[in-house]
């Protein structure tokens, strides 16, 4: 029995690897989560960069509550079933007259998962729109993997430049444009990326990866949460639940990311 979405939902998702918009927080949750989010930031110096916040569920409570909110877990839980990791995590700021992109890309080309059993919701904590950068996807490219090269751009938010090879038709590109407090879902074969910030005010959302525990992973990975069910398969190593406020996670996410760099 479906949680949050209808079958329709669930059809769209499956044709289009695409889903939105859907609820997922309440303008009180939006607030706060943007408060705690304004204020990671100051303690980063003003503008971190997407790296310095990647799997930041792991570090701060605030995020891993975000992550594990129930009305996300239920549309999740719809999409891959009951037994819900959170494989990873990025918060995406891109500040007033940002010249910051995203190229086209399948989140799945890095990891090497043995099923794509993986959705990603992206939780916007301000409005997203097409002036301010809002994420874009190609519906249908998830039915397959596409070849990728390296293109390392200072503007790229994706450090290492991971770019699909070839022409894509960009006519059939979507603008994913959210309220604060709404969500999309993509797929993890689908193609997608984003346009630089050309307005006056930050666009900020999470990006969560979900996995269902049965999938297996090529790469070596960080730690991962069970958000939801349970783990028959150990395939990941868990983590417990963060409990640290921001200042003290501030200096875990730092250890965090010294001892990832391998990955």
């Amino acid at each position: 029995m479906l949680k949050a979405l209808t079958p329709n939902q669930i059809d769209s998702y499956h044709r289009d690897g695409l889903l939105f918009p859907l609820p997922a927080l309440s303008a009180a949750e939006v607030k706060y989560f943007r408060a705690c989010h304004d204020d990671l930031d100051r303690r980063l110096g003003g503008r971190p960069t997407a790296e310095q916040k990647g799997d930041s569920h792991l570090c701060f409570k605030w995020i891993c509550d975000l992550a594990t909110h129930p009305t996300v877990l239920d549309a999740v839980e719809d999409i891959i079933g009951p037994d819900i990791l959170i494989h990873s995590s990025t918060i995406f700021t891109k500040y007033a007259q940002d010249e910051k992109f995203v190229s086209w890309h399948q989140d799945s080309h890095y990891w090497g998962l043995s099923e794509p059993q993986l959705v990603s919701a992206w939780i916007a904590l301000t409005d997203s729109t097409i002036d301010n950068g809002c994420l874009r996807a190609l519906p249908g490219t998830h039915t397959r993997a596409f070849e990728h090269v390296e293109e390392p751009q200072q503007t790229n938010i994706l450090s290492r430049g991971h770019t699909v090879c070839g022409s894509l038709d960009l006519n059939k590109a979507v603008d994913i444009v959210l309220l604060a407090g709404q969500m999309s879902f993509h797929h993890a074969n689908l193609i997608h990326g984003s346009k630089p910030n050309t307005s006056t005010g930050p666009r900020i959302g999470v990006a969560v990866r979900y996995a269902s525990t049965a999938v297996k992973q090529q790469k070596l990975h960080i730690p991962v949460i069970l958000a939801r069910g349970r783990d028959d398969y150990h395939h990941y190593r868990l983590q417990e639940r963060p409990t640290a406020d921001i200042e003290e996670g501030v200096k875990l996410s730092a250890a965090q990311h010294r001892a990832s760099a391998k990955f």
